[in-house]
Parts: structure tokens; C-alpha cells; sequence
């Protein structure tokens, strides 16, 4: 039923997102939600199907990540070897020629997603430890590209445009949050914060949810931070630990759980 509800909820916000036009400097506008479903779908049936203590939320998709996969923050290797999802990605209808869409098949890696990832599979071992209990998302599924291939961020867009995505976006936040009802709601990075608390403060979920639903952020794992090259798992454990995320005492590792790393255990995510 939640799984249901968390798929049917993101086939209705590319719908909505379909509807928009984005003026110059954005010339591609890819929806994985559209090319790379499959995997999607796998992921939220495999990992989506019971309520969460823990959910986690990112921006909008990587050119290596959930451009590729389908599913946020979704480094190939990570996908493929720990969470054991591996399903047919077909082409946006219109590709950038610096942007092409391989699939798992693609040889580049995304860092976020290596980061975000690989300190799952370390701290919890197999994906279905990490999964028990914390789930990701992705605020807005979109990616737009300018015509050099470079991305163009949301936030740059004409004001009433960014208010439509927002909207749409919110509420398919709202859903999913409402199906998932976990404990924390925690941004990756500001921008995703500021979302998490547009839909608790704006009515979007059950009041009492919203007022028992805790937010937060940890730093983002992307290269372009300092802060994050510098040692993002460290600093993100830190920040889980001063917000009272349970499970986290001082960076210490969970009890009971082996260190392991992604291309160790190909099949982790049927575990």
C-alpha cells in the first residue's frame, strides 16, 4: 500500500511537471520518472513499502546518478551491486548530445551518490538494514540542461514558474511523507530543508504528523563543497548526532553491523 502510494504519487507529479515550459537557457528538461521508471519502481517496491523512522531528501537528479538509474543519489555501482536493482533505461525524448543517457551502462560515477551510498553500506551493511528503517527521495525528478549541457538550477527560473514547480513538487512531498510517517524528515542540503519545512508549516500533511515530525539538514556530498571534500560521512554523522538522530552516539559505527563496502557484496540488496 505505501509502496503504491509513494509510485503513484510520482507518476502524478511527472504528469504535472510535463505540463510546464521552461523558457532559455534551458533547452532539455529530462524526467527519469519518464525514461528510467523501471528502476524506479524496483526501488520503492524493494525499499519503499513500510513506514520509515528516517527519511532523507535531495535536490533533483545528478548526470551520473539518477539521470542514469532512476533512483536519487543513484551511483551505478551502488544500485546495481548493493541494492540489486538492475532494470531496462529507455532515452528522454530529447537528449543533449553531451548528456546521453547509457543506463547502467554508463561508466562515470557519481560522487554524491558514492558518498551518500557507501556510508550506508558501511555503517548498516546490507541494503535491506539501511532501508528497515530510512528511505530517499528526491524533491523534484526534473533535470534541465542549457544548450551547452551545463545545469540550470531551478532556483534561477522566472518566479512564477519556480512557484508551479514548487507546488507540485510540495505535494508530492506532502504524499510522500504522509505514507512513509517517519520520525525525521532531513534535508540533504539547504535547499531541500527549506522544502521539508514549506510542507510542514503550509498544511500540506495530517497536523499532527507535521507537529511530531522533526526536520533537519546534513551537508550535501557533492565535490562542489569544500566542506564535503574535506569529510562529508564525519561531518554528516556529526550533524545527525546534534539534531538526535537515534542510532547515532559521536560517529561511533551501529552496533551489530559490519563494515563492508559496495562492489563487496554484489548481492546486499536481496540480503
Amino acid at each position: 500500500m505505501i509502496a503504491a502510494t509513494l509510485l503513484d504519487a510520482a507518476r502524478a507529479l511527472s504528469r504535472e511537471l510535463a505540463a510546464l515550459r521552461f523558457p532559455a537557457p534551458v533547452a532539455h528538461v529530462y524526467d527519469p520518472h519518464q525514461y528510467a521508471w523501471a528502476p524506479y519502481e524496483e526501488y520503492v517496491n524493494r525499499y519503499g513499502g513500510d513506514r520509515k523512522r528516517v527519511v532523507l531528501l535531495g535536490m533533483n537528479p545528478g548526470p551520473f546518478g539518477m539521470m542514469q538509474t532512476g533512483v536519487p543519489f543513484g551511483e551505478i555501482a551502488a544500485v546495481r551491486d548493493w541494492m540489486g536493482i538492475r532494470a531496462p533505461v529507455l532515452k528522454p525524448a530529447r537528449e543533449h548530445p553531451k548528456r546521453t543517457i547509457e543506463g547502467f551502462d554508463c561508466k562515470r560515477s557519481e560522487v554524491s551518490g558514492r558518498r551518500l551510498w557507501g556510508w550506508a553500506a558501511r555503517r548498516w551493511g546490507g541494503a535491506r538494514a539501511f532501508f528497515a528503517d530510512w528511505f530517499v527521495l528526491n524533491y523534484c525528478p526534473l533535470a534541465l540542461l542549457e544548450a551547452s549541457g551545463r545545469n540550470f538550477t531551478p532556483d534561477k527560473l522566472p518566479a512564477a514558474l519556480l512557484k508551479s514547480l514548487h507546488e507540485a513538487c510540495d505535494r508530492h512531498l506532502a504524499i510522500a511523507l504522509g505514507a512513509l510517517a517517519p520520525e525525521w524528515a532531513i534535508g540533504i542540503g539547504g535547499f531541500a530543508e527549506k522544502r521539508i519545512r514549506a510542507v510542514l508549516e503550509g498544511n500540506f500533511i495530517d497536523s499532527a504528523l507535521a507537529r511530531n515530525l522533526r526536520s533537519g539538514q546534513i551537508l550535501h556530498p557533492s565535490p562542489a563543497s569544500p566542506a564535503a571534500n574535506r569529510g562529508w560521512e564525519q561531518a554528516a554523522e556529526q550533524q545527525l548526532s546534534a539534531l538526535g538522530v537515534p542510532g547515532f552516539d559521536g560517529g561511533r559505527r551501529a552496533v551489530g553491523h559490519a563494515v563492508r563496502r559496495l562492489r563487496s557484496e554484489p548481492n546486499a540488496g536481496d540480503g
